[in-house]
């Protein structure tokens, strides 16, 4: 007999970023469960192509909305939207990110700093923010409940060169969602940061193409090969899953074991 936990038929779940990589990933194996899926994406007929894909995948309903989460207007309409839609918000994954560093910090610019933080921090504040007030709503309505999960990055724990706009983004995400844990289980709301490691998705093409990265960063994941967003798909499924109704406040680190290497 299937444990039931991970049949998620009845739920809603919301991915930001979710038509490609590590979101596109998490939303697959989501839908597969049989959850309703949204997903939010700037890009209409990637979007599209998500949506086409998932449907064919679980018995639950799919759709999806063009959102660029570090405008807080349109955050806070397709929140309510999502919600309008589909009746109910239970897990809510703020994935849309962005990564631009710099040849050297003391080249660092202002641009970068803001571009990295505009989405990576201020896109997932509102989400999150948004997605708790909708969790409240109902938790005081007699139905409490809901997990809120961060996409962070090894680089907000680790240090991370040239990169400190990014990986400042990515601590100050996990740091986030420790005080959300704190501030919103009272009602039955969990929130968690996911840390991915070296993951083969747009964002590090050039670094797949590099044999000299490959040689000297790759080799040294125990696993011995590039993340797949498809490694992402359980721990997604988990964390919106009642399996997980007392797990809170943690980072997740999945990297194939290179940050203790």
């Amino acid at each position: 007999m299937t444990y039931a936990p991970f049949d998620l038929t009845g739920k809603t779940c919301l991915v930001t970023g979710g038509n490609r990589g590590i979101g596109l990933g998490m939303a697959e194996a989501l839908a597969a469960s049989n959850a309703d899926v949204a997903i939010w994406g700037r890009k209409a007929d990637a979007n599209k192509a998500a949506v086409a894909k998932l449907e064919k995948l679980g018995t639950g309903r799919i759709a999806s909305w063009e959102v660029d989460v570090g405008e807080e207007a349109e955050v806070v309409k397709a929140m309510a939207d999502t919600e309008a839609h589909f009746g109910r918000i239970d897990t809510c994954i703020a994935n849309a990110g962005v990564g631009r560093g710099a040849s050297s910090f003391e080249e660092m610019t202002l641009e970068t700093w803001r571009f990295n933080h505009r989405i990576n921090m201020e896109g997932a504040f509102f989400t999150l923010r948004e997605a708790a007030k909708s969790m409240v709503k109902r938790a005081k309505a007699g139905d409490p409940g809901g997990s809120l999960v961060g996409t962070a990055s090894l680089a907000g724990i680790e240090g991370a060169g040239r990169n400190q706009a990014y990986a400042s983004t990515k601590g100050g995400l996990i740091s986030m969602m420790k005080a959300i844990a704190v501030e919103y289980g009272r009602y039955n709301i969990r929130s968690n940061s996911i840390l991915p490691g070296w993951i083969a998705t747009d964002m590090t093409e050039a670094a797949q193409d590099n044999d000299t990265f490959t040689t000297k960063v790759i080799s040294r994941v125990p696993i011995r090969r590039w993340g797949e967003p498809e490694d992402f798909g359980g721990m997604a499924v988990y964390l919106a899953s009642d399996a997980s109704s007392y797990h809170s406040g943690t980072t997740l680190i999945i990297d194939g074991g290179y940050s203790v290497f």
